[in-house]
């Protein structure tokens, strides 16, 4: 709960942009090499619930990346569903090959210049790349008020340590998760969507509702 705790208090504390005209756009990055495998299925039925969380808070829109293999990086269209954000997931099989978070970081700065994004959500559990050149690409996020939402599965410390500046950098948060603990990275991946799709009064709302007793600074 400290953990949760902790990883909410930063969330609130994040800037919020003016939500566009078509919605609240976030990227969903996931990766999808080989070593994620055994708890891919479990994982994507919980990322659908973001979109349960923000129902009646306004439109939400999530684009799904993710990367495998060798040197192959996908996105899709924007959705604004559960079923079809879980829909394109369940297309997904992973494959064995290095990570590509650059990509990740370069796409989503891309996508930012041509229609703002409110946030984006990262779920991964290695790093095989150069951590100066990913803490140089969080800052550029951390220029353009992109957050960077990192969720770590497992507890490998060299990859905590980068995520956690990676996160710092960008102004977003960094938080580990255990893909048995489902509720747990359900209620976070839910309050980062809430917090996305209609600010930090609704995620004040979201909290309750959660029964999570949080101290807000600032």
């Amino acid at each position: 709960m400290v953990e949760i705790d902790k990883f909410l208090q930063k969330v609130a504390q994040t800037p919020v942009k003016q939500r566009d005209a078509d919605g609240s756009r976030v990227v969903f990055a996931m990766d999808a090499t080989a070593s994620r495998e055994s708890t891919w299925d479990s994982a994507c039925h919980l990322q659908g619930q973001m979109f349960v969380a923000t129902e009646g808070l306004g439109n939400l829109l999530v684009q799904l990346c993710y990367y495998r293999g060798f040197n192959q990086f996908e996105s899709t269209d924007w959705c604004d569903s559960a079923s079809s954000l879980l829909e394109q997931m369940s297309a997904v099989r992973c494959l064995g090959g290095y990570t590509q978070i650059h990509k990740v970081l370069e796409h989503a700065l891309q996508e930012h210049k041509r229609n703002p994004i409110r946030a984006i959500i990262f779920v991964g559990d290695a790093l095989e790349e150069d951590a100066d050149h990913l803490c140089h690409l969080a800052g550029q996020l951390g220029v353009f008020n992109l957050p960077l939402f990192m969720f770590q599965e497992g507890n490998e410390p060299t990859v905590t340590t980068v995520f956690q500046q990676m996160a710092q950098l960008s102004g977003g948060a960094f938080a580990p998760f255990d893909i048995n603990s489902a509720s747990e990275l359900k209620g976070l991946l839910s309050a980062v969507a809430v917090f996305a799709a209609a600010g930090r009064s609704a995620l004040d709302d979201f909290q309750k509702n959660q029964g999570l007793k949080l101290q807000w600074r600032g």
